[in-house]
This record gives C-alpha cells, sequence and structure tokens, in this order.
C-alpha cells in the first residue's frame, strides 16, 4: 500500500569561485559616546566622618564632617557641617563651615554660616547668610605674550669725546 521512494540525489555540479577581487566597503565607525558624568556620591544626615575626605568628583553632604575635604565640586546641605578647609572647584553651602574654604566658585546660601576665610575667584552671597573671615579674591595670572625679539641696535658711531664741547665762534 504504502511504497517508500528512495530519494535520489541530485548531481552536483562545483563551479570555481570569481576571480574578481571583491572590494569590502568600511562603514565609518561612528563617534563613542561622550562619557557619562560621574554620579554624584550623598552622605546623608546622621552620620559623623571623623577624618579626611578626599576624591575628584562631586559630593553631597548632609551630615558632620570633623577633617579636612578635598574634592571636585561639594554640596553642604542644610543639615551639614564641617569643621575643616574645604578645597573644591566648586562649592555651594546651605549648611555650617568652622574652617577655611578655597574654590574657583563659592556660593553662600540663605541658611549658610562661615567663620573662617574664603579664597576664591568667584563668591555669591544670598541674603541670609552669615559669613565671619575674610574673603580673599585670587585670579590666575594672565597668560603672558612671548617676549618680541630685542631690535638690534645700531653699531655705535665714533664721537667725540665727553669733555669735547665745540666753540661757537
Amino acid at each position: 500500500m504504502f511504497q517508500k521512494k528512495k530519494d535520489v540525489p541530485a548531481s552536483l555540479s562545483l563551479e570555481p569561485l570569481a576571480t574578481a577581487p571583491i572590494q569590502v566597503q568600511l562603514q565609518p565607525q561612528p563617534a563613542p559616546p561622550p562619557p557619562r558624568p560621574k554620579p554624584a556620591s550623598l552622605i546623608a544626615q546622621g552620620l559623623t566622618i571623623r577624618g579626611d575626605v578626599s576624591g575628584d568628583g562631586e559630593l553631597h553632604l548632609d551630615c558632620v564632617v570633623i577633617g579636612d575635604i578635598k574634592v571636585g565640586k561639594l554640596v553642604l546641605g542644610p543639615n551639614g557641617s564641617v569643621e575643616g578647609s574645604i578645597a573644591a572647584q566648586a562649592i555651594e553651602i546651605h549648611g555650617k563651615v568652622k574652617g577655611t574654604v578655597a574654590a574657583r566658585a563659592v556660593r553662600l546660601y540663605g541658611t549658610a554660616k562661615v567663620d573662617g576665610d574664603i579664597a576664591h575667584e568667584q563668591l555669591a552671597m544670598e541674603t541670609g547668610a552669615d559669613f565671619q573671615g575674610r574673603s580673599v579674591k585670587f585670579t590666575r595670572p594672565a597668560p603672558q605674550p612671548a617676549p618680541a625679539p630685542a631690535p638690534v641696535a645700531p653699531a655705535p658711531v665714533a664721537s667725540a669725546p665727553a669733555d669735547y664741547a665745540p666753540v661757537a665762534g
């Protein structure tokens, strides 16, 4: 009733590949995406840090720090307090600082209380900010133009001795 047919393999014919060179077009690689900014580190209220804090990123503090801080950018929250020196590129102060502050840009908000000197390029203070200390503005030295080559002085001309004075006659 059922009969199975035997499959007969078809004859395969192999042909040599073309000898013409194959041209491959390279797709230009898209530029890598710009580096993502590092997320800010946050240390919340209710914590006390005894010791120095340093890094190159952004730091948000709403805690107590007893020690020096050196970071890229610092935001000191309204519940934050620092007893020590602070150095950064930019500093925003909402809380209390007892010590020196040094940054290119310093901003004191209305709730800020700073007892110490501030060295800065830019300083902004809101109404209500309390600042006891000296404000020292530092500026970057302007780039000096390359010194011009000194002009070549003409060769000295033989002159009469200094004690010689012609007499008008």
